[in-house]
C-alpha cells in the first residue's frame, strides 16, 4: 500500500551536517554509524517536516551547525496522499522557523496536511513511568496524524492559556478579561478533546490480534472531558491565581495504557514490555491511517533495533514491510538489519572531524 514518503532530503548547515543529500526509493531505510556520527540528526531533520519542534523539541537556533551559526535549512521532496510536494523549512540567525510548501510561504500547521510523521526515540523508553507531559505529546503526535488541524487547536489553546496565566500571575481580577480568554480556550479544548478521543478509538480498533508486539487498552484521563470548562475556570480563578497557572483543562490530560494480555498497567511492565507497547501503538497508528486514508505515515525509529531481541527485530521489519511504511531507522551495526536485507536501503554516516558525511550503500 502506498503511503506518505520522502523521496529526497537535503540538509544545509543542520546540526553536524554541513551539507547532505539522501535519495530514498520508498523502502524502509537503515542509517548506520557510530554513536555521535550524526545519524539522529538526519531523523530530526525529517521530523521538522511536520508541525512542532521536532523529535528533540529543540529551539530553532540550536539546530544551526557550529561554529558557523549561519542558520540552517532542510529541503525535501515528499509524496502525499494525492500529490507530490516540495517542502522547505529553515531558520536564519536570530529568527524563528519558516516553512515553504511548493514555493509558497506556509504555516507549520500546513505541514500536517502534507506529511504524516511519527517517531520513537530512546528518550521515550521511560514514557510510561515519567511525567504525564511526555505521554500527552505522544498522544497529540498520534492525534495529529488523524486530524491535521489538531496542531492549530493545541496552539490556539496554549496561546490563550498563556495569556490567562499572565493575568493570574499579575493578580488581575477583572472577570471580563478572563471571560474572553476562557471562551477561546473552551472552543479549542473541545476540538482537542474530540480529536484525542477519535485517535484513541482508532488506535484501539487497529490493534487487532496480538502479534510480537502486545496490544494495549488505552484511556485518556484527567482532561475533564464533557465538563463545563468555562464554569470550572471561573470557579477556580482564586486557586489558579494562587498557583500562578491554570490547573484544569486538556493540558492536564494523561494517556493510560494497560498491557491487554496480562491486565497490567504499562508503568508496572518490564522495560522490554514498555518498549514493545510503544512500538505496538506506532504500528497500530500506521494501520489505522492505512484503513482510513489509504496511506501510511513515515516512521522515525531511532536506535529501535538495539533494544529488541532478534525475533522482535524480524517481526518489526516484517510488519513495516507488510504495511508499506517508509520507516527511517538508525543503528550502530549492519547486523541489526540483517533480516531486513534487500527490502531496505542502507546509508552510512561518519564524522571525519569536519562534520558528518552520508554515503549510500
Amino acid at each position: 500500500m502506498p503511503g506518505f514518503a520522502i523521496t529526497s532530503l537535503t540538509l544545509s548547515h543542520f546540526r553536524s551536517h554541513r551539507a547532505a543529500r539522501l535519495a530514498f526509493d520508498g523502502r524502509p531505510v537503515a542509517i548506520l554509524g557510530a554513536n555521535g556520527a550524526g545519524k539522529t540528526n538526519v531523523l530530526e531533520a525529517v521530523s521538522l517536516l511536520s508541525p512542532g519542534r521536532g523529535l528533540r523539541r529543540a529551539e530553532a537556533a540550536d539546530l544551526s551547525r557550529r561554529p558557523e551559526g549561519m542558520g540552517w535549512k532542510v529541503r525535501a521532496d515528499v509524496r502525499g496522499v494525492t500529490a507530490a510536494h516540495e517542502v522547505e523549512t529553515w531558520a536564519e540567525p536570530g529568527e524563528g522557523r519558516s516553512v515553504r510548501i511548493d514555493g509558497k510561504a506556509a504555516t507549520q500547521g500546513a505541514l500536517g496536511r502534507v506529511m504524516r510523521i511519527l517517531w520513537l526515540v530512546p528518550a521515550m523508553d521511560r514514557l510510561w513511568i515519567e511525567a504525564a507531559e511526555g505521554r500527552r505529546r505522544f498522544l497529540d503526535r498520534m492525534t495529529l496524524s488523524f486530524a491535521p488541524d489538531h496542531a492549530e487547536a493545541v496552539l490556539g489553546y496554549e496561546r490563550a492559556m498563556r495569556d490567562r496565566n499572565r493575568l493570574l500571575k499579575d493578580q488581575v481580577s477583572d472577570a471580563r478579561w478572563y471571560g474572553v480568554l476562557e471562551g477561546q480556550m473552551a472552543d479549542a479544548a473541545a476540538a482537542i478533546m474530540a480529536n484525542r478521543a477519535v485517535a484513541v478509538a482508532r488506535l484501539m480498533a487497529a490493534q487487532g490480534a496480538e502479534t510480537a508486539f502486545p496490544a494495549a487498552d488505552l484511556a485518556i484521563i484527567g482532561s475533564e472531558d464533557g465538563a463545563d470548562l468555562p464554569g470550572i475556570w471561573a470557579a477556580t480563578r482564586a486557586r489558579d491565581m494562587a498557583a500562578g497557572r491554570t490547573l484544569a483543562g486538556p493540558h492536564r490530560a494523561d494517556l493510560a495504557a494497560v498491557y491487554r494480555a496480562k491486565g497490567v498497567d504499562a508503568a508496572q511492565c518490564s522495560t522490554g514490555e514498555q518498549k514493545a507497547l510503544l512500538i505496538s501503538l506506532i504500528l497500530s497508528n500506521a494501520r489505522a491511517l492505512a484503513q482510513g486514508l489509504g496511506a501510511t505515515p513515515v516512521l522515525l525509529l531511532d536506535e529501535v533495533a538495539a533494544h529488541l531481541d532478534a525475533g522482535r527485530r524480524a517481526a518489526l521489519y516484517d510488519e513495516i514491510c507488510a504495511l508499506g511504511c517508509q520507516a527511517i531507522m538508525t543503528g550502530t551495526e549492519a547486523a541489526l538489519f540483517d533480516t531486513l536485507g534487500a527490502r531496505g536501503q542502507m546509508f552510512w554516516v561518519s564524522d571525519d572531524g569536519a562534520g558528518s558525511q552520508v554515503v549510500a550503500q
